[in-house]
């Protein structure tokens, strides 16, 4: 079976969801690892078109959810609403199939590959003829150079290897992949943690374009200066609740250190 043609940032064709509309409701969600309980009837939502941040102290449940959302975990209760339907995820297979792309920490990028490689790492184009199969190099080298000229802006040719590649660019290449395939949702894990105050301002750059594009957004960040820089809604969790959402532009960083530290209740 052949991959989807990556389409840059454009959306799935015939998408009924307006920017704003919700694309992503969590409703009710726990998740117990033994005697743990990880997340604790958490309900919140992502709309479409916008930047969502989710944000709290390590160990609030933040990276447990987005596993949830992403298909690496099943909830013991509760559900998710995805694009109006409730989803059943066996595995981040699925959800990539529905449209969810994670951009991970540590990027999951090969090293000794090409950046066109990297680009269609799983999701190989193919010429059959007859029987036989053979990867279309030319093909997926093409549509890689339309996906990194369209969504990056400081990457070089798609034949050079990721292991030559600065942090920020190895940053936007895993963000043309998670964007470059039709999808709806984009999850950011600390996107700019590693990286240096020009290369933090690219991604940043790359991040806002993807929302622009009408993509919905997901970022996980500890850096409050630039969720409130990017974000359109905080969503803050606490002991593997949601404690309390805000619109960025009706809230202060000091009130969500404030919620995160239980301070100020939701």
């Amino acid at each position: 079976m052949t991959s989807p043609e990556p389409t840059a940032t454009t959306l799935q064709t015939g998408s009924p969801l307006q920017t704003g509309d919700v694309l992503v409701d969590v409703e009710d969600v726990s998740l117990s690892f033994g005697s743990v309980r990880a997340l604790v009837d958490v309900s919140l939502t992502i709309r479409q078109g916008e930047i969502t941040a989710l944000v709290g102290d390590n160990g609030a449940g933040k990276s447990t959810l987005v596993r949830c959302i992403s298909g690496i975990h099943r909830p013991d209760s509760g559900h998710i609403v995805f694009d109006g339907t409730k989803t059943d995820f066996h595995s981040p297979e699925d959800a990539r199939g529905a449209g969810i792309e994670t951009v991970h920490q540590n990027l999951a990028l090969v090293e000794d590959l090409t950046v066109w490689q990297n680009l269609f790492l799983n999701r190989e184009l193919v010429r059959r003829f007859g029987p036989i199969a053979f990867l279309d190099r030319k093909r997926m080298q093409q549509r890689a150079t339309e996906m990194v000229s369209t969504l990056a802006v400081n990457v070089p040719a798609v034949s050079s290897r990721v292991r030559r590649l600065s942090g920020g660019q190895r940053q936007a290449v895993s963000i043309c992949r998670a964007a470059g395939f039709s999808s709806r949702l984009v999850i950011m894990d600390e996107p700019t943690a590693a990286l240096g105050v020009q290369e933090t301002a690219k991604v940043e750059e790359l991040i806002l374009r993807l929302r622009d594009e009408g993509h919905a957004v997901l970022l996980i960040s500890h850096n409050f200066a630039q969720v409130m820089r990017l974000s359109d809604h905080v969503w803050v969790m606490r002991a593997g609740r949601c404690v309390g959402g805000r619109r960025t532009a009706d809230t202060t960083g000091e009130e969500i250190v404030a919620l995160i530290t239980g301070a100020q209740a939701a």
